[in-house]
This record gives C-alpha cells, sequence and structure tokens, in this order.
C-alpha cells in the first residue's frame, strides 16, 4: 500500500508540473501583476479552450496530491 501511494504520489506531481508548465502566462511581470488582478476581478479575462481544461486538470491533480500527502503522512 506504501509503495503505490508513493508511486501514485510521484506520477501526479509530475503531471502536475507539466500541466503548469503547458499552461500560458497570465500575466507581464510587475505592470501585469498590478493590471491583471484589476482584468481578473471584473471578468475581462476569461479562460478558454484548452486553459479552461488545463486549469481545470491542474486543479484536480493538486487536490489529488494533497489527499495523497494527507494519507501517507496519516498512516505512514
Amino acid at each position: 500500500m506504501h509503495a503505490a501511494l508513493i508511486t501514485l504520489l510521484v506520477i501526479v506531481t509530475i503531471g502536475i508540473i507539466v500541466l503548469v508548465l503547458l499552461q500560458q502566462s497570465k500575466s507581464d511581470g510587475l505592470s501585469g501583476a498590478i493590471t491583471g488582478g484589476a482584468e481578473q476581478l471584473f471578468g475581462k479575462q476569461k479562460a478558454r479552450g484548452i486553459d479552461a481544461v488545463l486549469t481545470r486538470i491542474t486543479a484536480v491533480l493538486v487536490v489529488l496530491f494533497f489527499v495523497i500527502t494527507f494519507l501517507l503522512g496519516y498512516y505512514f
């Protein structure tokens, strides 16, 4: 069981890294951080197409990562 969880954790971690690297940058440095927050707040920047899919898959993998990590910490 321990080895299976560790293997799954490594696969999920590699998946998170790959998906984050595939996503487009949302800001352009410090000026993008200042103006990008306002645009996102008012809904002018909406994720479309493949970016939305990548964002959702990344969120699912991050939740899975935390669940597996907590299971490993609690049981082993």
